[in-house]
């Protein structure tokens, strides 16, 4: 029985990897309390992740491992087809020449993480109108304080993810908002202002 070959997006796997694996994963934060045990926090979700090990062979072997190391390095979610579990759009998380590679001869480790679509269409900034309450001493030079944008906060964000999505310093989005305490536990509702 010949199997589908393995694609994700524009890239197809001449033959398909030796060794799949899948695991399940779930979202856990650990917060160590001063003089106490460990708590834990679920953060939402859980997602599968696709692992496996594979060879390129023959004299394009290291330009294909060079072609499906370009297509790692494209940014956002992609489909990957698989032969034997079904289609589903996930990241392309892990590449990894296992040993020196050769004109000839790639092994090569490799990573998906699933994409539940938990995000789609996504994530959007808030403008809020002059609200007069600017506390001052902490505004970006070119920062208008009338047009603030404010993120609420989902289900499994965090402020680091916050703060790559609209493209400013964690320690800046820390800074506006003083109102949160701790900044490794933010709650589904919340407000964050974006400098």
């Amino acid at each position: 029985m010949r199997l589908t070959p393995m694609r994700f997006k524009e890239f197809t796997w001449p033959h398909n990897p030796e060794v799949y694996t899948v695991e399940r994963r779930r979202r856990i934060a650990v917060h160590q309390v001063p003089f106490g045990p460990c708590v834990m926090q679920e953060l939402g979700g859980s997602y599968r992740v696709l692992k496996g090990e594979g060879v390129f062979v023959g004299e394009d072997a290291y330009e294909r491992f060079k072609e499906l190391a370009g297509v790692f390095q494209e940014e956002g979610p992609g489909l990957l087809v698989h032969p034997v579990w079904p289609a589903e759009r996930a990241y392309f998380a892990v590449l990894e020449a296992v040993e020196e590679p050769r004109p000839d001869f790639v092994r090569y480790r490799f990573e998906f993480w699933e994409d539940a679509g938990g995000y789609d269409g996504g994530w959007k900034a808030v403008e809020t109108g002059n609200g007069g309450g600017s506390s001052g001493g902490g505004a970006a030079p070119g920062n208008d304080a009338g047009n603030q944008r404010v993120h609420t906060v989902r289900k499994g964000d965090t402020l680091w993810a916050v703060a790559k999505q609209y493209g400013v310093e964690l320690t800046a989005l820390i800074r506006a908002n003083p109102q949160i305490k701790n900044p490794n536990l933010i709650y589904p509702g919340e407000a964050v202002k974006v400098p």
